[in-house]
């Protein structure tokens, strides 16, 4: 799965990056993104045009009674997208991109398992922005007497590559550049092919470190969490 990662980079510089329009709001760095956070999320437009909007981390359902139940939905597994009926709507028509820095899963010590997992960093051997596939919806609170919508999104998952798998045996689906406008396309229904683009990272594209474990607490937001561990 995929429980925290780090998003530090404004809806303009985004904007630039993905080649869309800022419309968010700004929210504040965080070193430390936790589920039922706001997070950035890049979408394309029926007109094809490309908006960097913001969506609560953790996929409400339309049909769904309660917010709550986006706490845990933070991640889809991509076998199963066309199959689940929260899913398999949204994957046909309801895609966008999740951009993060890099992002933290937890090593198990094979040595000794009941022993404290070591939390790592992982991101791009360059240092450039990651781009995960994800799917969202829009929900309204049948108690509110305002109509007001939330927007959520979750994070597909894949099967993890040689570089994940010592640490994780899943890990976030993330997209070259060369798929961003495939993927976004609200006009292309074609789950098949999209599925298709839908697999591990290339082993030479990521890189981790072990850091501390200040990140368990999800209160902590700061830049030094990425900082190796001594």
């Amino acid at each position: 799965m995929c429980g925290r990662f780090v998003s530090t980079q404004s809806p303009a510089q985004l904007g630039e990056l993905f080649g869309a329009v800022p419309v968010a709001e700004e929210l504040a760095p965080s070193h430390n993104v936790a589920p039922t956070n706001d997070v950035y999320g890049i979408v394309a437009l029926p007109d094809g045009h490309r908006e960097v909007q913001a969506f609560h981390w953790g996929l409400v359902p339309s049909w769904a009674k309660d917010v709550r139940i986006g706490a845990r939905m933070i991640n889809a597994r991509s076998e199963t997208l066309a199959e689940k009926p929260s899913f398999k709507g949204l994957f046909a028509r309801r895609r966008l991109l999740v951009p993060m820095d890099g992002f933290y899963e937890w090593k198990a010590d094979e040595s000794s398992p009941k022993a404290a997992k070591t939390p790592m960093y992982i991101h791009r051997s360059d240092g450039a922005t990651l781009a995960a596939a994800g799917l969202w919806s829009t929900w309204r609170d049948p108690s509110a007497r305002e109509e007001h919508w939330l927007h959520s999104c979750t994070v597909i998952t894949v099967a993890a590559n040689d570089v994940m798998r010592p640490v994780h045996d899943r890990m976030p689906a993330f997209l070259p550049q060369r798929h961003w406008a495939e993927w976004l396309d609200p006009s292309n229904h074609d789950t098949a092919s999209l599925s298709d683009l839908l697999v591990p990272a290339p082993e030479q594209l990521l890189t981790m470190h072990a850091v501390s474990t200040m990140v368990n607490q999800v209160r902590n937001k700061g830049a030094e969490l990425i900082d190796p561990a001594v």
